[in-house]
């Protein structure tokens, strides 16, 4: 059980951020569990005083009261459900909302690697499994109460009895514990194997136009049947786990019973004990057939949750690599140039990401970035072109501290980026990846995604520099337009124009453009060139790009190589003197000339 401290940490701390409507349920389940124990009592009471003697006025007094007693349980054992409920939803709410926040601040490293089908079962399927086992929380705990309660009781009522009634629970205790130790290793197997399912699922959604467009369909349908299969391969055992402790729960009671009215029996009939005694003490006995078997099920339960705050805990454990700095620095209100100085980088801190220090193909793991060195004077713009793998991609990404540097610099109005808030740093760039993500929401709450307050006028302005608003103002609903998942009603350079609009909006003295343009033909890219050039007049513009076109825009090119620029100029001077800058536009299918 070692292994699932973190879970059961995670689990109680959490609960105890909630200890109001903890108690409010401790609370009930209290006077549920002293209302549930006196019935049998005044049973047992209201028998040897009122039918014997033949006291019909004791019956009918006795008859009262516990339907007094009755209705209070009825009362609070709402009350307990109530407050169960409440805090099952509450918890859960709060480990969301904390894996969420946290999930944001995780740097990119993390989200490149890892699977959103996983983290969607773990803000889903996990976090169901803790609320399932709160819901019964004072409900368990009042089984426990009603346990000792009855044991108390038993043992004043005739010692003997109690010994009969309650030996079960010593069997019991070690049953338990052998169940768990068996429970835990299976509830976490297919609590991992549900978050490879939903891996699988979200994927296959997220590319069914590719499964579709090869005709992958059968090939689809059988991974997931076969991951289907495995889970539930898994959840039958952890079922089959669960039934043999639902089997002996049920079991042990039943036998106490059995020794309870056989020596019970004997006892009223050699006059040692009185009837209404026996009838309370059978009545006892009965009263733990049902708290035992919920703590047989949350026994069960309790694996599989515990298993479900690991995984969860898995990720809030993880520390934030990227930062505020203990003393930020603000940036200058005016000044946008951008130094790069001797930059030394590589993914070397995180293995598993290797996309662009793997450029050869071989699997050796290299340098991105080694001595790198650029200036990009305030308000002009510098094009970086190389070879695919070449590190231009993680130069831009290096701007807004999406990764930090191993040795070296970057600056931005002579201020390292590593002394700003991250807050105020990336509101100052606006950045345009390649691959375009839109929301499924409206166009114009796309525009406005950073800037959910900003006016119609704001965001049409953004879109007609992104050359985005003769299309957008031609759709039935213009601006008001709803997107499909992920903006996939529209064409690709559609999507991109969009993206575009959207970091303009914030008006940022840095522009990054990051191959922004891929998506568009060369066409409807030479249309938006003159939008685009609007766009970068005045802030510090840094473009990856492939094409002539786009090449064009930018004041300077800086050709990157061996992790470090080689050479610079215009795009015509780069023509005329670098034979390696020829190369990698005749290697993108550009012209020559």
């Amino acid at each position: 059980m070692a292994r699932s401290a973190t879970g059961w940490r995670l689990l109680l701390s959490s609960v105890l951020r909630r200890r109001k409507i903890l108690l409010q349920g401790l609370g009930g389940a209290l006077v549920w569990t002293a209302c549930k124990v006196s019935v049998p009592l005044l049973l047992g009471i209201g028998i040897d005083r009122g039918i014997d003697p033949r006291d019909l006025g004791a019956v009918a007094f006795y008859a009262g009261l516990i339907a007094a007693v009755g209705a209070a349980q009825a009362l609070f054992a709402g009350v307990r459900r109530y407050s169960a409920m409440r805090l099952a939803y509450q918890v859960e709410t709060d480990l969301r909302q904390r894996l969420f926040a946290h999930l944001q601040r995780l740097h990119f490293a993390f989200h490149d690697r890892a699977q959103t089908g996983q983290l969607m079962s773990r803000s889903a399927t996990d976090l169901q499994a803790v609320s399932d086992l709160l819901m019964n929380g004072p409900i368990t705990i009042a089984s426990m109460l009603l346990l000792a309660v009855v044991t108390a009781i038993l043992l004043a009522i005739q010692p003997l009895l109690a010994l009969l009634a309650l030996w079960p629970l010593l069997v019991l205790g070690v049953t338990i514990r052998r169940f768990s130790l068996r429970m835990h290793p299976a509830a976490m197997s297919l609590q991992n194997e549900l978050g490879e399912l939903s891996s699988l699922a979200e994927e296959t959604v997220s590319g069914m136009r590719t499964v579709k467009g090869l005709g992958a369909e059968r090939v689809v349908g059988n991974a997931m049947v076969e991951r289907a299969r495995s889970v539930l391969a898994k959840a039958i055992t952890t079922v089959r786990i669960r039934s043999g402790l639902a089997s002996v729960v049920n079991l042990l009671p039943a036998l106490g019973l059995v020794g309870v009215l056989y020596d019970g029996g004997r006892l009223v009939m050699e006059h040692h004990l009185e009837v209404g005694t026996l009838v309370t003490a059978t009545f006892y006995v009965q009263m733990l057939i049902a708290p035992l078997t919920n703590l047989g099920y949350v026994v069960g339960q309790a694996q599989r949750t515990v298993a479900a705050c690991e995984r969860v805990d898995q990720i809030l454990s993880l520390a934030p690599v990227i930062t505020d700095p203990p003393s930020p620095v603000p940036l200058p209100p005016t000044g946008s140039e951008i130094r790069f100085e001797q930059v030394r980088f590589s993914y070397a801190s995180d293995p598993e990401h290797q996309a662009e220090s793997q450029a050869d193909g071989g699997g050796t793991r290299r340098l991105v970035l080694d001595g790198f060195d650029l200036v990009v004077p305030a308000g002009q713009s510098v094009a970086l072109v190389g070879a695919t793998g070449s590190g231009k991609s993680t130069v831009a990404k290096l701007i807004p501290r999406f990764y930090d540097v191993d040795a070296g610099r970057v600056t931005i109005a002579g201020m390292d980026v590593r002394q700003l808030r991250l807050a105020e740093l990336r509101r100052t760039v606006g950045i345009v990846f390649e691959d375009t993500f839109l929301f499924s929401d409206t166009i114009r709450a796309n525009i406005a995604f950073a800037e959910p307050k900003a006016s119609l006028a704001e965001v049409r302005a953004a879109a007609r520099l992104a050359g985005a608003d003769e299309f957008i103002s031609a759709l039935p609903e213009g601006y008001e337009t709803t997107l499909g998942e992920r903006g996939l009603s529209l064409s690709g350079g559609q999507r991109q124009r969009i993206a575009i609009a959207r970091a303009l909006l914030g008006d940022p003295r840095v522009l990054i453009l990051d191959d922004a343009t891929s998506a568009v033909d060369p066409e409807k890219e030479r249309e938006i060139a003159s939008s685009l050039a609007a766009a970068m007049k005045g802030r510090t513009t840094v473009l990856i790009a492939h094409r002539i076109a786009t090449i064009a825009l930018a004041d300077r090119v800086a050709l990157i190589s061996g992790g470090r620029v080689v050479a610079e100029g215009t795009h015509a001077e780069l023509l005329e003197r670098s034979a390696e800058y020829r190369r990698v536009l005749a290697r993108e299918e550009q012209p020559a000339a």
